[in-house]
Parts: C-alpha cells; sequence; structure tokens
C-alpha cells in the first residue's frame, strides 16, 4: 500500500484547506506556517475567493496583491 504525496499549494488543496480552516486566512496561515501576506498571495494566486470576514479585513490587499499578480 503506497501513500498519495498532497501537493499543499495544488489550487484545489488550498481552497480545500482554506474551507477546513473555517475560511479564516489567520488559521490557514498557521497550519502552513507562513505568514499572513504569503497566505494572501497564494490565495490571490489561485483566485480562491475571501470569506466575507477576510474580506473585511484583509480585502484591499488581497485585491491588490490578485491584480499584480494577474496584470
Amino acid at each position: 500500500m503506497s501513500s498519495l504525496e498532497v501537493d499543499p499549494l495544488n489550487p484545489q488543496v488550498l481552497e480545500r484547506n482554506y474551507d477546513y480552516a473555517q475560511k479564516n486566512i489567520r488559521l490557514l496561515a498557521m497550519w502552513y506556517e507562513c505568514d499572513i501576506e504569503r497566505m494572501l498571495k497564494l490565495l490571490a494566486k489561485h483566485d480562491i475567493e475571501l470569506s466575507r470576514n477576510d474580506k473585511l479585513q484583509f480585502g484591499e490587499k488581497y485585491t491588490v496583491t490578485r491584480q499584480n499578480l494577474h496584470g
């Protein structure tokens, strides 16, 4: 029996983990052991929409980051 390796940066895995983290970017950043800035960039890179609460706190930075990444 072999185990499958999962890439935590895969867009589907990242989105699922964001769901598991109750759509809380702070909690997700802790799980990924990175800072919130890095997590915002990862979510923006893969066009993963923020929760309403995260939009209130990080929406402007997320939008700017997303625009910078996608031109």
